[in-house]
């Protein structure tokens, strides 16, 4: 690789640098998928022209799909500019990193089906130098999980190997782990009996985005916000996921899992629990981690009593999404007419804990809301004393509790646009004093005018490194369905129908959600931020 294919950019200064990825060999398996095309192959091809990657390497895709090496080359480098033009795209530094692809046809499932891919990746060992150290990121439904693993076991491509044993044999899991807490703790069962847990990187790609990996460089690098960061200064605190998109035709998958599944319990409580989590002892993985965990164990369970109170599900009806019309979620291909599935999910959370007692987390998401953006919210407390009441310009109606006028708001912003808003109070110019409303803005974009590294660069990196700070591990997965598995229950009935129907739809396709989800958080005299 010539040294002009290495991009220079400021933001990469938070990758670990100390230490080398060891020479690899990485299998994809599901390599045919849009995950593949969209995300997996454009984050390696960006690591490898930011210098990241070490010399000796091999990528192995695998699927049913029938191709030559030839043809996964091309299909790659046509996805690559296709989804990452961003990206800066070199003839050279490209043939240099596709001279390591290869391609071979699996069915994954059959006895035998790897057997010809050991013997693959010892030729690799030989021909790239790779050590014979190996990642397998099952790209795949998760119905194929556990054959997958057999058959990697039965193959001898893994078993289980401590930390520090060389080569090394990691396996990259995409969500969702299971589809209920039964089913997760099935899976994990049987990865366990073939690999030990630190060989497991269970992947969130919301975990290595820009502005959620500075959650905690935010909190504990700087020592005017983490003195704040509890109970005596903070309010309330808001999550919001929001999606303008439906279903995308994924019907099917939908149906079976519906939004409390497929992001509440993932992406929703792992980013309630990088607000929340205690200072770690150290930057090592396990130490966050374990302070992560805590917090998971810490939430109030949401008992069959406290749902109504506590939780609010709701399903898009059609509605205009940037001025076109869409469908409801019931007219969506291969949807039941009287389907019972939410699209949307609002919960108040409470953390019994003494940094956090007293502090509601209300959290929602949804698909077919008015805007496409992510971001968490710190409402921080109103001064003890109003010392410029009347000299707000309160217009004739305004109330003191309308967003206009509210205490500091710090929003921590993850998508679209990654960066940090703080919302403070200043005095108009003029001859007289007038109180104003202002934002005080960071933006990753413009302050450091250059490309954001994606999550899956990040989350692949750090797997390379035998670094799991940001993956799932297996006890705050098992603890995250511990705590929606009542709440999912309670709502599997109505999809039975053996419970109550709601009355759905109950929102409209470009709003902000169902009524409902505005009584839950005025029950305790808040609003949700206009976005």
């Amino acid at each position: 690789m010539t040294q002009s294919a290495v991009v220079e950019n400021p933001l990469l200064e938070g990758l670990p640098k100390d230490r080398a990825v060891d020479p690899f060999a990485m299998v994809i398996l599901g390599a045919h998928g849009d995950l593949t095309k969209r995300k997996l192959l454009p984050a390696l091809y960006a690591l490898y022209i930011d210098g990241l990657l070490p010399r000796t390497f091999a990528v192995v895709g695998m699927s049913r799909t029938v191709m030559t090496d030839e043809q996964f080359r091309q299909a790659m480098k046509e996805s690559i500019q296709k989804y990452a033009p961003d990206l800066k795209f070199e003839e050279e530094a490209w043939e240099r990193f596709a001279s390591g692809l290869y391609y071979k046809p699996s069915n994954f499932t059959e006895d035998g089906s790897f057997d010809e891919l050991a013997t693959f990746l010892e030729t690799l060992k030989e021909k790239h130098g790779t050590g014979g150290n190996h990642v397998f990121y099952l790209s795949t439904p998760p119905s194929l999980y556990e054959p997958i693993i057999t058959q990697l076991s039965n193959s001898k491509l893994v078993s289980k190997k401590k930390v520090t044993d060389k080569p090394w044999q990691r396996v990259i899991v995409e969500k969702p782990f299971g589809h209920d807490l039964a089913s997760s703790l099935a899976l994990d069962d049987h990865i366990h009996k073939v690999l030990s847990e630190n060989q497991v990187y269970r992947i969130d790609h919301y975990l290595g985005k820009e502005t959620v990996q500075n959650i905690m460089v935010l909190r504990f690098a700087n020592g005017i916000f983490e003195p704040l960061w509890n109970r005596q200064h903070v309010d309330h605190v808001q999550i919001t996921i929001a999606e303008t998109l439906g279903v995308e035709g994924r019907g099917p998958y939908y149906e079976e899992s519906g939004c409390l599944r497929d992001m509440i319990q993932n992406h929703m409580l792992q980013l309630v629990s990088l607000v929340a989590m205690e200072p770690p002892i150290s930057l090592e993985p396990e130490a966050s981690r374990d302070e992560k965990a805590k917090v998971l164990k810490a939430l109030r369970p949401i008992l069959p009593e406290d749902v109504d109170r506590c939780a609010v599900r709701g399903q898009y009806g059609e509605g205009y999404i940037n001025g076109a019309k869409v469908p409801g979620y019931r007219q969506e291909d291969r949807v039941a007419p009287d389907s019972a599935t939410e699209t949307y999910a609002a919960l108040k959370l409470t953390i019994d804990n003494w940094r956090w007692a007293g502090v509601p987390f209300y959290v929602r998401s949804g698909k077919r809301l008015a805007k496409s953006l992510t971001e968490i919210a710190i409402h921080f407390k109103r001064a003890p004393h109003s010392l410029f009441a009347g000299l707000t310009g309160l217009k004739a109606g305004q109330k003191m509790d309308d967003d206009s006028l509210s205490p500091n708001v710090l929003v921590l912003k993850i998508q679209p646009d990654e960066g940090i808003s703080l919302k403070f109070a200043t005095k108009q110019p003029g001859a007289t004093t007038q109180i104003r409303w202002l934002n005080m803005d960071f933006n990753y974009g413009t302050a450091f005018g250059v490309r954001s590294p994606s999550a899956y660069e990040r989350l692949i990196h750090d797997c390379l490194l035998g670094d799991a700070s940001l993956f799932a591990r297996t006890d705050s997965v098992e603890t995250s369905w511990r705590f929606i598995q009542p709440l999912l229950e309670n709502w599997d009935l109505s999809k039975q129908k053996k419970g109550p129907q709601p009355r759905f739809p109950n929102y409209a396709a470009g709003s902000w959600g169902p009524a409902e989800a505005d009584e839950l958080i005025g029950s305790t005299g808040h609003t949700w931020r206009r976005l």
